[in-house]
């Protein structure tokens, strides 16, 4: 149903939609609408206290709207879901997402901190190095569709460009459709696995059933003409294995540090290569490492923060919750002289608590870099002990926190302040992903002295 009321947009939520409120008082939230305009949209869900609709009309239009790059993106039927924000200037993109990290951490945490960072930024298009394309053989249409997910939807993307890919990775998109579309095992093949390295492209092929000779053959052949290395996935990502003989792990280089971290194309590394070496820069900054510190990097990786540390401490201890990681991680450190300085270790995140913390022994600056779903654990921990100090045991002095995840960010920092003792003394958004809704950020925890 289409509304007859003007509303008026207030800002955006986490999904990128505008927010608006009726005569009446009630949230709606509107796909498509920005921040100062005054848009008409279509219901497509109510409940007692909010609707979602999809803008319809706009009366009066934000100065930062722009026309999308990307052929692609829209609210209409069958437009890729891969980007949110594509209408919005990039540089209120940004502002958006420090208001949205703002905003989380005193509705969700009650706590502010004592200054804003400088947001980091860099290239808004063809800066995804990683990205997982569903595959789909569409009978009816007598295609084959390789892309992202249509908005709200299980469906394949009808793409032909997609201009936030590397321009080499973008060039792909036609001609792996119609390579999927001569194999034998067509209808088996869900999924494309994206990692681009700084002097490889991997593609990684989900398959459900063997593949034949010839289906092999033809991967080989678009590998040597493409200039790509194939992987084949079989089952889970641990199945991985690359085509050809003389494939070989990736790589990229953080040249600030001198380090060069290898990894298999299924392993988590950052999708926008740029913004990562600024960022590791920057949290190295603020962590404010001493030639005789002891570091501990938790959820470490593959060392993405681990190894450049280790230029500058002590020691680093790395912590992950994967042996394989683990294992990985240290053959980086020896890759690059670092194995002295650098060692890791395997731990439970999700369970750790105060003795495990006792155990590890103290260190005076923690980075910490968790998944969506934070380092509550950690958090906790330190709070407990901070509430029943453990003699010989001393709280690390700075904690620089990168998360993925605003809402979780604002959890542990609330646990942190309130009962841990720290003050959040900085906090910034790094704009990883330009176009989407995802907010990545930085934040610095000191320790207020009793």
């Amino acid at each position: 149903m289409t509304t007859d009321e003007w509303l008026t947009v207030e800002s955006l939520d986490l999904e990128a939609r505008g927010v608006a409120r009726r005569a009446d008082g009630k949230v709606v939230f509107i796909e498509g609408a920005l921040p100062g305009e005054q848009v008409r949209c279509q219901v497509g869900r109510r409940k007692n206290h909010w609707e979602q609709g999809t803008l319809t009309e706009l009366r009066r239009e934000s100065a930062q709207r722009v026309r999308p790059a990307c052929p692609h993106f829209g609210l209409h039927a069958g437009a890729c879901g891969g980007c949110k924000m594509q209408h919005l200037h990039p540089v209120a993109q940004v502002a958006v997402k420090q208001r949205v990290l703002e905003d989380s951490l005193w509705h969700l945490g009650k706590v502010r901190p004592a200054r804003m960072l400088r947001p980091i930024e860099g290239p808004a298009w063809g800066y995804r190095q990683r990205a997982r394309l569903s595959v789909r053989h569409v009978v009816k249409k007598g295609a084959v569709l390789v892309g992202f997910h249509e908005r709200k939807s299980r469906y394949v993307a009808d793409m032909t460009h997609c201009p936030v890919l590397p321009p080499r990775v973008e060039a792909l998109l036609l001609p792996l459709r119609e390579l999927v579309a001569s194999m034998d095992e067509r209808d088996r093949l869900p999924q494309i696995e994206v990692a681009v390295g700084d002097a490889t492209v991997a593609l990684v092929l989900r398959h459900l059933a063997p593949l034949g000779l010839a289906d092999l053959q033809r991967l080989r052949d678009f590998g040597r003409g493409h200039g790509v290395q194939w992987w084949l996935q079989p089952k889970g990502p641990d199945s991985v294995q690359p085509l050809g003989p003389d494939d070989t792990e990736l790589h990229y280089a953080l040249p600030e540090f001198g380090v060069v971290i290898r990894f298999l194309p299924t392993d988590f590394t950052q999708v926008n290569g740029a913004i990562n070496r600024v960022l590791v820069v920057r949290a190295v900054q603020l962590l404010g490492v001493q030639p005789t510190d002891r570091v501990i990097d938790w959820f470490c990786g593959l060392g993405n923060f681990s190894l450049p540390l280790a230029r500058l401490a002590a020691e680093v201890i790395g912590i992950e919750g994967s042996p394989a990681l683990v294992r990985r991680a240290q053959d980086n450190a020896g890759d690059n002289g670092l194995a002295g300085r650098a060692r890791f270790e395997v731990r439970n995140l999700f369970e750790m608590g105060a003795d495990a913390l006792r155990a590890l022994g103290s260190a005076g600056r923690w980075l910490v870099d968790p998944p969506r779903e934070g380092a509550f654990a950690l958090a906790r921990a330190l709070a407990d002990l901070n509430e029943a100090p453990a003699a010989g045991w001393e709280p690390p002095r700075r904690i620089v926190y990168v998360s993925c995840n605003p809402a979780t960010l604002a959890r542990d920092a609330g646990l942190l302040v309130h009962r841990g003792g720290y003050r959040l003394g900085a906090a910034g958004v790094v704009n990883m992903f330009p176009h989407t809704a995802h907010v990545e950020s930085i934040a610095v925890f000191d320790r207020v002295e009793p």
